[in-house]
């Protein structure tokens, strides 16, 4: 069964072994494990439920504790200390698109908002429930899950949009073909949620980010039925496609989507490259990237991660006899590890690999064959089971992402994690930060920072702790000229922070787009872009680091 108050499979534990916890002590100190609420507990400070009856709506505690939290570490913080907090009234868990109208209509006649629900996956705080006197009401959509149709020749698929990575894949590769579609969060999140959020998956390198596979569907929405037709390309005015991507469930629900398919490939690898420093890597990587090879992934650890995984890597004796032949080809404490991802159809040779290969020799990459490679894919969807095992032991652990251009990538990373470590100092608490860029274009890359840090013992501490780390690493973002979200979308955490990204008038035509589909603001409501009437867009953030 799935963890109510964690990640993943409650059957699945990853431990840390003493290597790992030593590692850990030695930079940011001893943890000490909280006391967590049990479900028993949690579930009694639920109030009673203020829907109207309905045959589709489950009003049980449980059910409604279970849609009312994501994966955010303020999540995380509210359901381990039991300070649950706004929860959603109801679950409804339609089995059509027809359905979902039905119940939109319910919620407007009996003046509900509506979080829709996909995976649960979501880092940022895209399912909290709005304050106020109205009923909320959560659709799950894990019951549209079918395989629509398939056109062979057109290489579409059409799914129903809560379909979750893993039986999308398992439906499509039972004739031929895949998506390719692998965020982190692959084994719970779905369809709808990766378009609704432009999510990016970690081979997006060959397969593309969601907003390439995206070539139509079916979204209900307050006012009607929004259908998107499927083409090649399109110079017919605006792309409403466009509309639904990003759009966080506040226009309406995605019930349908039809994507962009590709025959199943019949060789992978993946290669493991050591460079002396930071500044090779980077050349190397930029140069592979402009050379527009047909690889799929292509993936750059700072000095900080690429230690940190060889250390939890376990295997310490064959770590051992590996450091010490990268010594002697150069590659020292500030070795940086970069993994390539190499796919290719029946036939084909891999001559991207051979080509990437030789960029990487040039500045001076030392080709560590394939065994780091196999275990990240192995592992690819089981390291985020990490964090169960840190909160543990009594530490936290979060994350931040963004992108910008070449020339601002070492900059941003420098100032993300510097930022993250000064929030933290001034209580003496130390922090463990490190980067990797996993998104790779001609024009620049994504910085996506790790933080861990020591739990207080407390949910009033913890929750300040966690929201100094997280104002001081977007400030950084901002200040630097990044995006606010490159893959984790917006949601409640990232809203003060879309205004110096958009502008007044950006964020004046968002709001009109959705006023146009949702009059009555019904749909998650607060996300994205707060409420006129509870928020100022985040314009205060802009006027700060302008």
């Amino acid at each position: 069964m799935r963890r109510w108050n964690g990640w993943g499979d409650d059957s699945i534990d990853v431990s840390l072994d003493r290597e790992a916890l030593r590692f850990l002590e030695e930079r940011i100190g001893p943890g000490m494990q909280p006391k967590d609420a049990t479900l028993e507990e949690a579930c009694r400070a639920i109030p009673p439920s203020r829907l109207q009856p309905h045959p589709r709506i489950d009003t049980t505690p449980q059910t409604r504790l279970r849609h009312g939290f994501g994966q955010s570490m303020h999540d995380w913080l509210r359901l381990r200390y039991g300070k649950i907090g706004r929860l959603p009234d109801g679950v409804a868990f339609p089995e059509s698109s027809q359905d979902v109208r039905d119940l939109l209509d319910y919620a407007a006649a009996c003046h509900a908002r509506v979080i829709p629900y996909g995976g649960g996956t979501s880092v940022v705080g895209h399912l909290d429930a709005p304050s106020g006197e109205q009923p909320v009401l959560s659709i799950d959509l894990s019951r549209l899950s079918r395989l629509l149709d398939l056109d062979p020749e057109a290489q579409l698929a059409t799914f129903g949009a809560g379909i979750a990575g893993p039986d999308l894949e398992a439906q499509l590769r039972a004739h031929g073909y895949m998506l390719g579609h692998f965020p982190q969060s692959f084994e719970y999140s779905t369809l709808g949620g990766w378009v609704v959020s432009r999510s990016s998956g970690q081979q997006s390198l060959r397969y593309g980010r969601i907003e390439q596979l995206f070539a139509g569907g079916r979204v209900e929405t307050p006012t009607g039925t929004l259908r998107i037709p499927t083409f090649p390309a399109s110079a017919a005015g605006t792309d409403l496609r466009e509309m639904v991507l990003g759009s966080e469930g506040r226009i309406g629900i995605l019930t349908e989507a039809t994507v962009r398919i590709t025959p199943l490939p019949a060789d992978e690898s993946f290669h493991a490259v050591f460079f002396p420093d930071w500044a090779t890597a980077e050349q190397a990587l930029r140069s592979i990237a402009q050379a527009k090879l047909p690889l799929s992934l292509l993936r750059l650890s700072n000095a900080t991660e690429t230690l940190t995984t060889l250390t939890l890597a376990g295997h310490k004796k064959l770590i051992g006899l590996l450091e010490s032949y990268l010594r002697w080809r150069g590659c020292g404490d500030d070795k940086c590890l970069l993994l390539i991802g190499a796919t290719s159809q029946k036939g084909q040779r891999f001559s991207a690999l051979d080509d990437a290969l030789r960029i990487a020799r040039a500045w001076h990459g030392v080709h560590a064959g394939q065994m780091i490679g196999r275990k990240w894919k192995a592992n690819r969807f089981r390291s985020v089971y990490l964090r169960n095992a840190l909160w543990q032991h009594g530490y936290a652990v979060d994350t931040v992402e963004t992108a910008v251009d070449w020339p601002r990538v070492k900059q941003m990373m420098q100032a993300v994690e510097q930022a993250a470590s000064d929030a933290l100092a001034h209580e003496g608490e130390r922090l463990h930060a490190y980067t990797h860029l996993s998104h790779i274009y001609a024009q620049g890359a994504s910085v996506y920072t790790t933080f861990a840090y020591r739990l207080a013992g407390n949910f009033e501490q913890d929750l300040a702790r966690w929201r100094r780390l997280k104002a001081a690493a977007s400030e950084a973002i901002v200040a630097n000229g990044g995006t606010i979200s490159h893959q984790h979308g917006v949601g409640t955490d990232h809203a003060p922070y879309l205004a110096a990204e958009k502008g007044e008038l950006g964020i004046g035509a968002m709001r009109q787009l959705y006023r146009h589909f949702d009059p009555q603001g019904i749909m998650n409501p607060g996300k994205t872009i707060p409420d006129a009437s509870t928020a100022e867009d985040g314009s205060h953030v802009a006027r700060k680091l302008a």
